[in-house]
């Protein structure tokens, strides 16, 4: 098991500095992306992915990244990867009333190629706590799913970046395994 240094920072040049950035997230999409914006640390970000600086996206640290999100109205995101995040639907594709926000354990199916599949199982199982959900523009970014009354993108991703729509720090030895790959990602970079 892998153990990082961890700073926690609001400060752009920091971020620039650091070995691999996580975005970690609870909250409502568009107070987010303005206070990161208004912090310039989008910006960080994207020069981040732009250098190959690994980058871990949990729950709105994946949503952040599409382009728009439809909560409390339509908000711009910081456009790292196409499409949008919106809400669930009430009803499943079987017409079964699905309860939102969805809150409970899922199984995510890998698929893709990217370094941290490397050392995660083909499927797992991880603690969801969300109403929203990214609906990716590019399927190739889609490097896992999970069913909640559709499939849905639980984890995209492409080159140094990685994110995923569950909480790693609640879903025990998975998230611990997903935890430790990111650990061991960066050490090989």
């Amino acid at each position: 098991r892998s153990r990082l240094r961890v700073d926690v920072t609001g400060d752009p040049a920091a971020l620039a500095r650091a070995a691999a950035v996580v975005l970690p997230g609870v909250g409502a999409f568009r107070d987010a992306a303005e206070t990161l914006r208004a912090k310039r640390l989008d910006e960080a970000l994207r020069e981040g992915l732009e250098r190959g600086q690994p980058y871990l996206g949990i729950c709105l640290g994946l949503q952040l990244l599409f382009d728009e999100s439809t909560e409390h109205g339509v908000s711009k995101g910081f456009s790292v990867l196409p499409g949008r995040v919106d809400r669930f639907p009430e009803r499943g594709a079987d017409g079964s009333r699905l309860r939102v926000p969805h809150i409970g354990w899922n199984e995510v199916r890998y698929r893709g190629a990217h370094p941290m599949l490397e050392s995660l199982p083909e499927r797992d199982v991880y603690y969801f706590v969300h109403a929203y959900r990214p609906l990716p523009a590019d399927p190739d970014c889609v490097l896992g799913e999970a069913d909640y009354g559709d499939p849905f993108a639980a984890v995209a991703g492409r080159g140094s970046l990685f994110a995923v729509q569950f909480h790693p720090e609640k879903s025990q030895n998975a998230g611990r395994r997903l935890l430790d790959a990111f650990a061991g990602w960066i050490a090989g970079c």
